[in-house]
């Protein structure tokens, strides 16, 4: 009966110590705890095109830049194995051409690019 209990005691170590692992490995990370601001991807009409919403009403896009930033360069890195990518640009200023949510949450939109 000690041997028994013995291996279930192990056995249910074992699988306590993997069900914890695996979900380490499944956490993609903080949400980068130093971003600003929380962001939601969405992808276009192929898993290259996205949109970036970033919820923060009212914010500019120079302080909206990294939590969208970060959201498209791990979609990108997942995707295509590359972090660059080709953003909307705004032909008036060259910037990011951002637009806004009804309650004012800048959208930006790009591209991963081809490797």
């Amino acid at each position: 009966m000690t041997s028994t209990l013995m291996r279930r005691t192990i056995l249910s170590g074992v699988v306590l110590f993997l069900v914890t692992g695996c979900a380490a490995l499944s956490d993609r990370g903080p949400r980068a705890a130093e971003l600003p601001f929380d962001a939601r991807l969405n992808t276009g009409e192929t898993w290259r095109d996205f949109t970036v919403l970033v919820r923060a009403p009212g914010a500019t896009l120079a302080d909206a830049r990294e939590s969208a930033r970060f959201m498209a360069t791990r979609h990108c890195i997942g995707r295509t194995g590359s972090s660059e990518v080709d953003w909307v640009l705004d032909p008036a200023t060259g910037d990011w051409a951002v637009s806004r949510t009804d309650r004012g949450e800048p959208v930006v939109s790009g591209r991963c690019a081809e490797r």
